[in-house]
């Protein structure tokens, strides 16, 4: 198979190598997909990156004192520039540790019905919204994908999830699942959309993983490589 992507060019050595890493974990997807044509050469699909959490919202805590919405943003970030590297249009709900609302007004949902604007407002959007898990135990282990009830999420959660096992966890025994009808923004969204479930803050072995550069990255690229496989594929609906 060959790609037809767009690069940009790479301002400093970290872009680089970034984006060296991205081609060899895209590669590894080459089987099933198709000729990609990224968002910036024909028009397609954007990609809206929520990285869950934020601000005075910290989210999950480890056993160490490590904040879930620190985890989510630096897996975010990463993503959107090895995403914008390869010529694909990014929407981020959030790029900094902050939130809709401040310490003296904070509201939940008036942070999610803001994110969830901002993700309904991209045009020809595509939705993974990254989080952590957490348990009162430290056995549970491993991704979660949940997809949302609108059209393509399960095909696009589904996807993923199979692409975490076979790259980077071939010992979770999960399946992608329906999202509860709890969560806003799977609920109210318009598009494919997948909350993924990167791993557990309360289990030592995943939070060592999820707090290291190299394994942000590989989960990055992942996800990228899903959402290209995932927008190639024309009969997935």
């Amino acid at each position: 198979m060959f790609y037809a992507i767009k690069i940009k060019k790479a301002g400093n050595l970290p872009a680089f190598l970034l984006a060296l890493g991205t081609l060899v974990m895209l590669l590894l997807f080459a089987a099933n997909l198709r000729v990609v044509e990224t968002s910036a050469a024909r028009g397609g699909r954007c990609l809206v990156i929520d990285p869950g959490h934020g601000g005075i919202d910290g989210g999950a805590v480890s056993t160490g004192g490590k904040k879930e919405s620190d985890i989510n943003l630096a897996i975010a970030l990463r993503l959107q520039k090895a995403a914008e590297f390869w010529g694909i249009n990014t929407v981020m709900t959030r790029v900094d540790d902050s939130m809709r609302t401040d310490a003296y007004t904070y509201s939940e949902h008036e942070d999610l019905v803001h994110r969830t604007e901002i993700i309904n407002a991209a045009p020809e959007g595509a939705l993974i919204s990254i989080h952590q898990n957490c348990y009162p135990t430290t056995q549970p282990s491993g991704a979660q994908v949940l997809y949302a009830p609108s059209p393509g999420s399960r095909s696009f959660g589904e996807l993923t999830h199979g692409n975490i096992i076979k790259l980077l966890q071939p010992e979770n025994r999960r399946v992608a699942e329906p999202a509860s009808k709890g969560l806003y923004i799977t609920a109210n969204v318009g598009r494919p959309a997948i909350l993924v479930e990167c791993g557990f803050m309360s289990n030592f072995s995943d939070i060592e993983k999820l707090c290291t550069e190299s394994y942000q990255t590989a989960f990055a690229v992942v996800l990228l490589g899903s959402f290209l496989q995932f927008s190639s594929d024309s009969t997935i609906t």
